[in-house]
């Protein structure tokens, strides 16, 4: 059974859905009187899935899995994106700050070792509220911020208190790229402010089981034909976060079917490529870090119309957009 509902005065000075300016868009969407911002969406969440996540970095999974969070609706445009059903299709079901709380508590109960928010700023008002609802009602565990480093600096330091770590992916740091994949040319300079901004207060730390419980984690998912690019990300890891933050390369490019005829990449990265990422990892002395092994296919691409969009061996789903609250085998 689900926790019971809370009943909570509304948080006073946290960003509001009025005219939004939430993220780097700056839409100004009168979302709190019905209007959809650029992200698609309206003033209440709106999510998709729920799940114990085991695909994560080693450090945000332990035992118990990631608890993440899938919410509907996305800020940036990513021509490619695997979460295409929930970002570009607006799948999922709304929620209110009372649910969203019940949701974390079940993630928690479940077994969950963290609240893994994945792609959630264009809600950052009703995510501070409900975690500090699910905080009042017992939730203990350290929250992640999963992004896509799209952001405004603004804004991260609106969710300093409600976030323990942070996981931007810092995409590209080329104007054009980031114009044609991602329909943003202003995305890389808005991502290295923003990153800057999460990993200011927030060292490395661990519990005792080596599970991060605060810091950064920087992704970098690396395109086919653009190793010049992940050297740009890379050497800018290097000088701005080397050893007080922890890089993870991404090598999981995947060309989605039900994308083609948008501008992308059309295969996967090739084991040249790979060889050639390797070398650039040991030439900028990343340090500790994490770094996917090429494993070619798209049987891992989720579909958000099942019940448990991944593999069994993946994800354990704790709630479902067309379910609700789902009893774990």
């Amino acid at each position: 059974m689900p926790p019971a509902p809370f009943v909570q005065p509304p948080l006073s000075g946290i960003p509001s859905y009025e005219l939004c300016q939430l993220c780097p868009r700056l839409c100004s969407a009168q979302r709190d009187a019905g209007e959809r911002g650029r992200c698609g969406q309206g003033n209440r969440m709106r999510i998709g899935l729920a799940s114990l996540h085991f695909g994560e970095e080693p450090v945000l999974v332990g035992k118990g899995g990631s608890g993440t969070i899938f919410f509907s609706g996305c800020t940036l445009g990513c021509t490619f994106c695997q979460n295409h059903q929930l970002s570009k299709q607006g799948l999922g079901r709304d929620v209110d700050t009372a649910e969203f709380a019940s949701i974390c508590l079940a993630l928690q109960k479940a077994g969950a070792v963290n609240i893994n928010l994945v792609t959630g700023t264009h809600f950052i008002p009703g995510i501070i509220e409900g975690i500090g609802m699910a905080r009042a009602a017992g939730l203990s565990l350290p929250v992640l911020w999963n992004s896509s480093g799209y952001e405004r600096a603004e804004m991260i330091e609106a969710l300093k208190g409600t976030v323990d770590v942070w996981l931007p992916d810092f995409k590209t740091m080329d104007p054009a790229t980031a114009g044609r994949y991602f329909l943003a040319t202003d995305y890389p300079e808005a991502a290295a402010g923003a990153i800057l901004a999460m990993a200011e207060g927030y060292p490395l730390e661990y519990d005792e089981a080596g599970l991060l419980r605060r810091g950064l984690i920087m992704r970098h998912l690396v395109l086919p034909g653009k190793l010049e690019e992940s050297g740009a990300v890379l050497a800018w890891f290097a000088k701005h976060l080397g050893g007080r933050a922890l890089p993870s390369i991404m090598t999981q490019y995947t060309p989605i079917e039900a994308l083609k005829g948008h501008p992308a990449p059309a295969c996967a990265l090739s084991p040249e490529e790979y060889e050639r990422l390797l070398s650039l990892i040991d030439e900028f002395e990343l340090g500790e870090g994490f770094y996917q092994e090429l494993v070619p296919g798209a049987e891992w691409l989720p579909d958000f119309c099942r019940d448990n969009p991944f593999s069994a061996e993946l994800a354990r789903t704790v709630w479902h957009h067309s379910r609700g609250f789902m009893a774990l085998e």
